[in-house]
């Protein structure tokens, strides 16, 4: 039996066109990215415009969410392209929801970041935070 390379993800699309958004299949589970492509002196840059999940169920799944996305009056018109981060079956749920809400934690600091995916905080990082590193002693079994 081969090992997977990743433990969470089983596959991922990156920076890919709107318009294949309905190539993928429908009811997958995970993470995905909208960016906007810009090209800079002849390279093509993706800043990115938000950073979502999606679960299993009527409607939704990664295919359903990037197709609400593109119909949505708010988001259409700012993104160009997307990546998919697809979870491996045994992934729960609260697991899908703990990664995309340490995404958009670190994302929402940055100073570029689109107003779309501005949040707050991620609530339940504040109840593992521990800014004073003097009490990280490494404990020894």
């Amino acid at each position: 039996m081969t090992e997977s390379a990743l433990r969470l993800i089983k596959r991922a699309a990156e920076f890919k066109p709107k318009q294949q958004v309905k190539l993928l299949p429908r009811m997958l589970r995970g993470i995905y990215v909208l960016y906007r492509q810009r090209d800079i002196r002849g390279h093509k840059r993706f800043d990115v415009q938000y950073v979502g999940m999606a679960a299993a169920g009527k409607r939704r799944g990664l295919r359903g969410r990037l197709a609400s996305h593109a119909r949505s009056k708010r988001k259409a018109k700012l993104w160009t392209h997307f990546s998919v981060y697809e979870v491996w079956e045994n992934i729960r749920g609260e697991e899908v929801a703990e990664l995309e809400g340490l995404f958009r934690h670190i994302y929402r600091k940055d100073s570029r970041a689109s107003t779309l995916n501005i949040q707050r905080e991620f609530k339940k990082m504040r109840r593992v935070r521990q800014n004073n590193l003097k009490v990280w002693q490494r404990v020894l079994p």
